[in-house]
């Protein structure tokens, strides 16, 4: 690999193309489903940038056209009721929601807009991917890749170099494993 025209030292391969499969959020979740509800504990172990551990009660109707669900955490002692996400296009959703922390003795509502896209400069692709092993046990597996595309660039007669390739990079991580065990009536 060549210096770019900005004359800095070519980087390694390793540099320019990393991938991290270590995920930073382990979940298991348990769900039951009682008449239209489902009823999950999720117990949440995060690795960065501290160890934690939180536990949360989570109800919401079964319906397709779900509008809400209820968050309890115990360890906090808050109570949550969240909107689904609502899309307001094709890559933007709005979230809202109302709490309360029985520790503070506060209520407050908040509000968030998520994408799949973006970054700060760089371009970035989130999303999550879920694999199905047999029906009540399913894992989800939350990704990040941030990329600048490969650029290849040349001049003739502008003191600039003939041919001038930057070869982009991709820093990709698995945040986040989920296994989901579900308990079905049949």
């Amino acid at each position: 690999m060549d210096a770019g025209s900005n004359g800095e030292e070519p980087v390694s391969w390793d540099e320019l193309y990393n991938i991290n499969l270590m995920p930073s959020e382990l979940f298991l979740k348990f769900r039951k489903e009682v008449q239209g509800v489902r009823v999950g504990l999720n117990l949440e172990f995060y690795n960065a940038p501290v160890n934690e551990y939180q536990a949360k009660l989570v109800l919401k109707p079964l319906s397709p056209d779900r509008r809400w669900k209820f968050i309890y955490e115990p360890v906090h002692h808050d109570v949550h009721i969240l909107s689904k996400k609502i899309p307001i296009t094709k890559f933007l959703n709005l979230q809202v929601g109302v709490g309360h922390s029985f520790q503070l003795h506060t209520t407050g509502w908040k509000w968030k807009l998520t994408t799949c896209l973006g970054g700060n400069g760089i371009s970035r692709i989130r999303n999550k991917t879920s694999l199905g092993l047999f029906p009540g046990l399913d894992f989800r597996f939350g990704w990040t890749a941030d990329y600048v595309l490969p650029e290849i660039t040349g001049a003739v007669g502008t003191g600039e170099p003939l041919f001038n390739m930057n070869s982009g990079r991709l820093q990709a991580s698995l945040d986040r494993v989920e296994a989901i065990l579900t308990h079905t009536s049949s």
